[in-house]
């Protein structure tokens, strides 16, 4: 009995080293893949992960007082998929879709449609329904010019850290052939500010890691409050994080999903090759329909 209890006791030891041991790496770009994968979506396969943030949206323009024009409530659900290059190595690619709903900032009510307080003007509100927001193009640990993929990752306490600012300058999806020479460039800046637990990131036998964001989004007036030329900028301020299923996002989103957008319950399938959505070539397909419905007969 005691040799039997020596045995499972040293079994155990033996246990407890070995999975010491085994933690991912940040400075190995297999496990750095490894780790943005964890963050992003899953380790596994097609595995469906659904990202939640909240917040406000507010007017900045300049010689006044910024206006809180809208709470905000969003998500993205997302999938993964492995993919292997000879010279690259084992990598892996996203899809998704997102919504943001544009709330009353008094009532949290969807709103839909939006007395504009610089125009005067009524408006129709075209919330957030972008499919897809894929992953540009797949990630594995060598990048295309031969570097070492790596994470701009810090921990402490326990805690990991990991900041993005994305700068984006593109050209508008509604402007004409001449930006470079008129201007109308697109032009906007997003932060995300992930923290996560250490011992959940690194675990090499975990699939997941859940962390907690916050996002901000400095960006030009959205084309369907019509506010043309007039100057000035929108900042959005959210936080959330990666829940464990669809059914743990607010009721608010899941009622207008189920009402307005039910295929945003689950991600795009892992091929989808089709060119991402934005806010604004989504606009261009909305006032399109809506042109050509006024030029048919039917709309006479």
């Amino acid at each position: 009995m005691f040799r039997t209890l020596l045995t499972s006791t040293l079994l155990f030891l033996t246990s407890l080293s070995t999975a010491s041991a085994e933690a991912l790496d940040p400075s190995n770009p297999d496990d750095a893949i490894t780790l943005n994968r964890k963050i992003h979506c899953s380790a596994v396969d097609e595995k469906p992960m659904v990202y939640h943030w909240q917040g406000r949206l507010y007017s900045r323009r300049e010689g006044e007082r910024d206006t809180h024009l809208f709470n905000l409530q969003g998500m993205n659900v997302r999938q993964c998929m492995t993919l292997k290059d000879e010279k690259r190595g084992t990598g892996y690619r996203m899809v998704s879709r997102e919504i943001m709903l544009y709330l009353d900032p008094k009532t949290n009510t969807v709103v839909d449609k939006w007395d504009n307080p610089f125009t005067g003007e009524t408006v129709d509100v075209i919330h957030v329904a972008n499919d897809p927001v894929n992953m540009r193009a797949p990630t594995f640990p060598k990048t295309r010019d031969g570097k070492d993929f790596s994470l701009p990752l810090r921990v402490k306490n326990g805690k990991v850290f990991m900041l993005a600012e994305v700068p984006l300058f593109y050209t508008n999806a509604l402007a004409g052939d001449f930006q470079t020479y008129v201007g109308n460039h697109y032009h906007a800046m997003e932060i995300f500010d992930f923290i996560m637990d250490e011992d959940d990131l690194f675990d090499a036998k975990g699939t997941e890691a859940y962390p907690s964001v916050a996002w901000v989004r400095i960006a030009q007036w959205l084309p369907w409050m019509e506010m043309g030329s007039r100057p000035g900028l929108m900042v959005a301020n959210a936080a959330g994080q990666k829940l464990n299923s669809f059914n743990e996002l607010p009721d608010v989103l899941k009622s207008t999903i189920k009402e307005r957008y039910p295929e945003y319950t689950a991600p795009p399938p892992v091929t989808d090759a089709r060119p991402n959505e934005t806010s604004w070539t989504l606009f261009k397909k909305v006032l399109s329909e809506r042109m050509d419905e006024k030029a048919s007969p039917a709309g006479h």
